[in-house]
């Protein structure tokens, strides 16, 4: 196809050229060439004046000589004249011949091949605009979706970590594809549709990518917006299509990603409904219902937006099956960082499981992020390979963007920002049951004049209200420090504050942590406008609730605000200490901090720690190298017995050969003996022997 198309390009441009070429020789050609009347003609030639000519069927071209001796090339148009010739030769024209009668092919170029010149180049540039993918204007209708190799197709179940009971819902479809009749002999079939929902980058393309290369059947991959085009129609022609294609490969798998685009509910309130997704998506609830189960056909969607879907969509007998794939837990985390670590060369200190403990929240494509960070800092840098402080340093970028070291700061902005982010890592300290403080900095990130950097340690899945409450005073921790220090607030809290309310907005209307509103949700759920369902989403409760609730929005922050203000009064001297050294060296570990909440110096105590370390590090290369050496040693003895063995087995083989040896020959000298005895009685010895 693509050697077709340009054969045909080149075919196209040298028409132009020829075109283009003719047109201007016969411009040029005019532009020198002098017409002059038959008459001037027949004067010059009796002058002697004509040097050469060229006769044609409507026109007599040549060259004269002009009084001032310069030769100038004339065209006339000829009358009937028998005598021509004749003229010629008496007045002594040294070069006349005929021309070929070829006028008409010059008139039709001249008159009518630009118009097929136009033609040709609005085709190609208008009509190959319309084209998509190579398609003609007319296969609109046909469907985008594209069948994977099987041979290239190389993703399996155990390419995709994280997501064990996922993997598990997904095995009963592979099993039933390959064998379908140990289902249907107990009267069980196969699921028409499987929607696999949760948050982006969870991995739900790459487990379908996974169940057609388990199966081993085609797999059709597509996305909900090649269906919606600006004609009406199409969609659904697309979808008809698609499935048709899917039909003559039965059994195969459709996948469509991104299902929400063209799956949406479908409304009829008012400003009316989408007219080509509501036809598409009807044209998928046909086929879901069209296609039988034993045609070995299913459909795999897949969204991060399941709550928006038709109803009609999700019933029992279109999708059967609606499978979660949740971001993973820290042992998901640690495994789906070892598949992306193979890809990259790792140092043997660098620790996976410290990155999966620091990346809760953390999906798949977010991880498989930061292992690409690492190796890209690492060679930057130019290393041998990756180390731990690249994967922190990923971790850090990832969650609050790269540094910025160029930015500028004046000495009352870095003590400013010292001491905001002081306040947050002591508050957090200070209160229990805090997640652990792992780094202080007043380095800008992205959007951030300096942040601190807490790390749980462990998944929660369920938080107190004093878990809520102890983390509001740490958000509040930064404002605190500064009005206690300088008697003043900056915009530095502006994210903090709009976190805090957010949090306690939720813990009054949603989670019932109020004590005067008591265990009510009166967060009315949100929907979108287009939906139909809300014009103006207006409060579930009456005016006197809202005062209440405001008052307890209010009491909770500012509870909050007080508690932590009083902390960081308490330990003053503390948080000074912690802002004179942030504003040294810019960065403050957890490890530092702690030396200084029991009174060490941070700096003997992390000398000693390094020293530890490398004690550490040596020990445990001198006992790998004597572990090393012990296996190099027992393996030469395992070598050298076994080659006593072999050579005892050898001495042992050889006698009994000797023996066997003797005893041939001894029968070989009986046989001499015997062979006096008279033909009558061999047979008699071999009966004996």
């Amino acid at each position: 196809m693509a050697a077709k198309k340009g054969f045909r390009q080149t075919i196209f441009w040298i028409i132009a050229f020829v075109l283009f070429i003719a047109i201007y020789n016969n411009i040029k050609s005019s532009d020198k060439e002098k017409d002059i009347p038959y008459s001037e003609f027949k004067q010059a030639l009796s002058s002697k004046q004509i040097s050469k000519v060229k006769i044609g069927s409507d026109i007599i071209q040549g060259e004269m000589t002009e009084p001032d001796g310069k030769t100038q090339r004339f065209a006339t148009i000829p009358v009937p004249d028998a005598e021509l010739v004749k003229d010629l030769e008496k007045y002594d024209v040294k070069e006349y011949s005929a021309a070929p009668d070829r006028s008409w092919i010059g008139s039709i170029l001249l008159n009518v091949g630009w118009i097929f010149l136009f033609i040709a180049i609005w085709y190609f540039i208008f009509v190959r605009q319309v084209r998509g993918g190579g398609k003609d204007a007319m296969d609109f209708g046909k469907s985008r979706a594209q069948m994977q190799d099987l041979k290239k197709n190389k993703v399996r179940f155990k390419d995709v970590a994280g997501c064990d009971e996922t993997k598990e819902e997904l095995k009963d479809i592979v099993d039933y594809l390959k064998n379908p009749k140990k289902y249907q002999q107990l009267g069980g079939i196969l699921p028409k549709g499987v929607l696999l929902f949760g948050p982006p980058g969870t991995g739900k393309t790459l487990l379908a990518k996974a169940v057609a290369g388990e199966a081993g059947v085609p797999f059709f991959t597509s996305s909900g917006s090649e269906f919606v085009e600006m004609f009406v129609g199409v969609g659904a022609s697309r979808v008809r299509d698609l499935f048709a294609r899917a039909k003559k490969s039965a059994p195969a798998i459709v996948f469509i990603d991104e299902l929400d685009a063209v799956g949406r509910s479908r409304f009829a309130g008012i400003g009316g409904g989408h007219d080509e997704r509501e036809q598409t998506l009807n044209q998928i609830l046909v086929e879901l219902d069209g296609f039988e189960s034993k045609q070995g056909i299913i459909l795999i969607g897949a969204t991060n937006r399941p709550d928006v879907l038709d109803n009609a969509l999700l019933r029992p007998g279109r999708f059967d099956r609606r499978i979660s794939v949740p971001v993973p837990d820290v042992k998901g985390r640690l495994e789906v960082l070892k598949v992306h670590a193979k890809k990259i060369k790792l140092s043997p200190d660098a620790d996976l499981s410290i990155v999966a403990k620091n990346t809760p929240g953390c999906a798949g494509a977010d991880l498989a992020n930061i292992v690409n960070e690492a190796a890209i800092l690492a060679a930057k840098k130019n290393k041998k390979s990756v180390e731990q402080d690249d994967l922190d340093e990923a971790i850090e970028k990832m969650i609050a963007g790269p540094q910025r070291k160029s930015r500028v700061m004046s000495e009352k902005t870095k003590k400013v920002i010292a001491y905001h982010e002081g306040g947050h890592a002591l508050i957090a300290k200070l209160i229990p049951g805090c997640d652990p403080v792992h780094k202080i900095t007043i380095v800008s990130r992205g959007d951030a004049l300096g942040y601190t950097l807490q790390m749980p340690e462990e998944d929660k899945y369920l938080v107190s209200k004093n878990d809520i409450l102890n983390t509001l005073c740490v958000m509040l921790g930064g404002r605190a420090a500064e009005e206690i220090t300088f008697g003043e607030i900056t915009t530095g809290a502006q994210n903090d504050i709009s976190r805090v309310s957010a949090y306690a907005h939720k813990m009054v209307l949603e989670y019932g942590m109020s004590d005067k509103v008591g265990p009510m949700s009166l967060q009315k759920d949100q929907h979108e406008v287009f939906l139909g369902r809300d014009i103006v989403n207006q409060p579930g409760y009456s005016e006197a609730t809202a005062q209440i609730v405001d008052e307890e929005i209010k009491n909770i922050v500012h509870n909050s605000y007080d508690r932590a203000k009083k902390l960081l009064a308490e330990n003053m001297d503390l948080l000074d200490k912690l802002a004179d050294r942030l504003i040294a060296r810019e960065t403050v570990s957890g490890e530092e901090l702690d030396d200084m909440m029991k009174g060490l110096d941070p700096d003997v105590e992390m000398a000693r720690r390094k020293a530890a370390a490398e004690e550490r590090r040596k020990a445990e290369k001198a006992a790998a190298e004597a572990k090393k050496k012990a296996a190099a040693e027992a393996k030469a003895a395992a070598d050298a017995a076994k080659a006593a063995a072999e050579k005892a087995d050898a001495e042992k083989i050889q006698p009994t050969q000797d023996a066997g040896q003797n005893t041939e020959n001894k029968a070989e000298n009986a046989t001499v003996v015997e062979n006096p005895i008279p033909e009558q009685s061999k047979p008699e010895t071999k009966d004996k022997e």
